[in-house]
C-alpha cells in the first residue's frame, strides 16, 4: 500500500472485469483496486425532483469522525458513466478520511456504462444530459447527505474527471456552501446550446468556491492555449476565481489518472491527487494523511 492508501494489483490477478464501462475495455493490467476494509461502500438511493430516485456510489469511513462526521467530496463521472472506476475513486477518498459520493448523473437518459463505443453515448446520452439537471441531481445529493449524520456538509468539497471536470467548474459556481473543488481535465471553452448555456469560462465572476484546475499538456482536446485562456479569465475574475488554480503537467495527456486506460500516467496521478487533497485541506476539507 503507497502513501495513498491504494492497492495495486495486476488486473489480471484480481480478476475483475466486471464494473467497467463497455467503451472502455479491455481494462488495462494498472488498473488500481481499492478494497473497501474499514469502509461502509455500496450504492444507495437518492431522492430527487418528480418523485423518482437516482443511484449513487458512497464510501464512507467506520471510523468516527470529527464530532461524528466527515467531510464531504462530491465525485462526479466520467463521461463513461458511474464504473467500476469512478467507485474505486470514492474508495480512496474515504481512506482519507471522506464521505465520498458519486451520483449517476446520466439516470434518466440510460446506462452509460453499457454502451459499446465512444460516439453512440455521446448521441444517445451524454448530449440529452442538461447542466440544470445535473445541477440540480446534484443539490438533491447533497440534501440527502444532511439526512445522514456521519457527512459534515459544512465541510464540502467537489471532484470531477473529464466530462466531471467540467461540472466541478459550474457546480462551484452554483453552490454557495462549497469550500473548495478540484477539476480533471475537464473542458473550459467550446460550443454552448441550450442544455448547455455557458462554459466554465463564462463563470469566473460566479464562482463560489476556488478549483484546482489539473491539466495535461498534451490532452489534444483540451488544448494548453484554452488552459491559459481560462488562468487569464480566473484573474479577472471574483474572489474564489482569483484564488484558483491552473496546473498543467506537461508528459500527460487527456485522462492521466485513468489508471484502467492507456493514457494514464502513474506519476502525475499520484502528484495530482497529493494536490488535490492538499487543496482541500487547504481550504476547510481536511483529509487524513496516510502513514
Amino acid at each position: 500500500m503507497d502513501d495513498t492508501g491504494i492497492n495495486r494489483r495486476g488486473f489480471a490477478t484480481a480478476g475483475l472485469a466486471t464494473g467497467f464501462a463497455l467503451a472502455v475495455l479491455p481494462v488495462s493490467a494498472q488498473t488500481i483496486i481499492t478494497d473497501a476494509d474499514d469502509l461502509d461502500a455500496g450504492m444507495v438511493q437518492v431522492p430527487v425532483a418528480g418523485g423518482a430516485t437516482m443511484a449513487a456510489y458512497r464510501a464512507v469511513p467506520k471510523r468516527t469522525g470529527k464530532g461524528g462526521h466527515h467531510p464531504v467530496v462530491l465525485v462526479v463521472q466520467e463521461i463513461f458513466g458511474l464504473h467500476e472506476h469512478i467507485r474505486d475513486l470514492c474508495r480512496r477518498l474515504a481512506k482519507s478520511g471522506y464521505y465520498a459520493i458519486a451520483p449517476d448523473l446520466y439516470f434518466r437518459q440510460g446506462d452509460a456504462t453499457k454502451v459499446p463505443d465512444i460516439p453512440t453515448l455521446i448521441r444517445d446520452i451524454v448530449s440529452k444530459v442538461s447542466d440544470a439537471q445535473v445541477m440540480a441531481d446534484l443539490d438533491a445529493t447533497v440534501a440527502h447527505l444532511k439526512t445522514d449524520n456521519r457527512a459534515d456538509t459544512q465541510r464540502m468539497a467537489i471532484t470531477g474527471f473529464c466530462w466531471g471536470g467540467r461540472i466541478v467548474w459550474l457546480y462551484s459556481a452554483h453552490n454557495p456552501d462549497l469550500k473548495a473543488g478540484a477539476a480533471w481535465y475537464g473542458r473550459l471553452v467550446g460550443n454552448t446550446d441550450a442544455d448547455h448555456p455557458k462554459n466554465p469560462i463564462d463563470l469566473v465572476d460566479q464562482l463560489n468556491a476556488p478549483v484546482l484546475g489539473l491539466y495535461g499538456a498534451k490532452d489534444e482536446g483540451i488544448p494548453v492555449a484554452s488552459v491559459e485562456q481560462m488562468r487569464t479569465a480566473l484573474a479577472k475574475g471574483n474572489k474564489a476565481a482569483d484564488t484558483s488554480e491552473l496546473r498543467v503537467f506537461p508528459e500527460s495527456g487527456h485522462g492521466f489518472n485513468a489508471d484502467y486506460r492507456p493514457s494514464y500516467n502513474p506519476v502525475d496521478a499520484k502528484i495530482a491527487w497529493k494536490q488535490m487533497l492538499e487543496w482541500f485541506n487547504k481550504h476547510g476539507v481536511p483529509y487524513v494523511p496516510h502513514a
